[in-house]
């Protein structure tokens, strides 16, 4: 039997080398990505790397400059802000979806899902230096319930915000304690059944308010 699945190319091994040193932070922002360097580095041609170039800035980790070239994104207030106004309108696109589907009365299939991964998130990153398991736990939450409004566009458009968060979250740190945040999420999941959109934003904007506090100072850990 086939497999279907098409094999990655080598536009695709060069961004995707690039974009986990982006998220490990062994590229940080505002370094340049010479396409000189890379061509040599990857032993690929410069339309290969051009193209790769072309794929971390339009997934926002990288900016394309006139006469600058590319470098590695920066992380600041304003696009944290903006990324999260984005995550908010999808999701609670989703949550409208699901509520003009079942009311508050999720079935199975929809409500099991999503609580999995509640479950899955209270028992991640068992050390501190797991907090990137925890990030990821905490991220599947989130999809799983977009995903459960059953549009492929809206899940699509949601997925591809993941890398772009996960580059802010690297440079916060944040403290994420597993089980505080799996009990925040069962009253979240609880409240978007009931109130729909309205949870999602409540939900969103004190997330976004913690995140900006801690960009903002490094150092406050609360």
């Amino acid at each position: 039997m086939t497999d279907p699945s098409p094999r990655p190319t080598r536009v695709d091994e060069v961004a995707d080398a690039l974009r986990s040193r982006i998220l490990e932070g062994a590229l940080g922002p505002g370094v340049a990505l010479r396409e000189t360097e890379l061509e040599a580095h990857y032993a690929v041609s410069r339309h290969t790397v051009r193209r790769a170039l072309a794929l971390l800035v339009a997934e926002r980790l990288a900016t394309s400059r006139p006469y600058s070239g590319v470098t590695v994104a920066g992380v600041t207030v304003d696009g944290l802000i903006a990324l999260q106004q984005l995550r908010c309108a999808l999701e609670s696109e989703a949550v409208r979806i699901l509520r003009a589907s079942h009311g508050d009365d999720w079935p199975a299939p929809v409500l099991d899902p999503v609580e999995t991964a509640v479950e899955a998130l209270a028992t991640a990153g068992r050390e501190p230096s797991d907090w990137r398991a925890v990030e990821r736990a905490h991220a599947l939450v989130h999809s799983t319930l977009v995903r459960a409004a059953g549009s492929p566009r809206i899940t699509e458009a949601y997925d591809a915000l993941d890398t772009e968060l996960s580059v802010f979250l690297r440079h916060i740190r944040p403290d994420l304690d597993a089980r505080r945040l799996a009990e925040d999420h069962r009253g979240f999941l609880a409240a978007a059944r009931r109130e729909g959109a309205a949870a999602v934003r409540d939900h969103l904007d004190a997330s976004t308010a913690l995140l900006v506090r801690r960009l903002a100072d490094p150092d406050d850990a609360s």
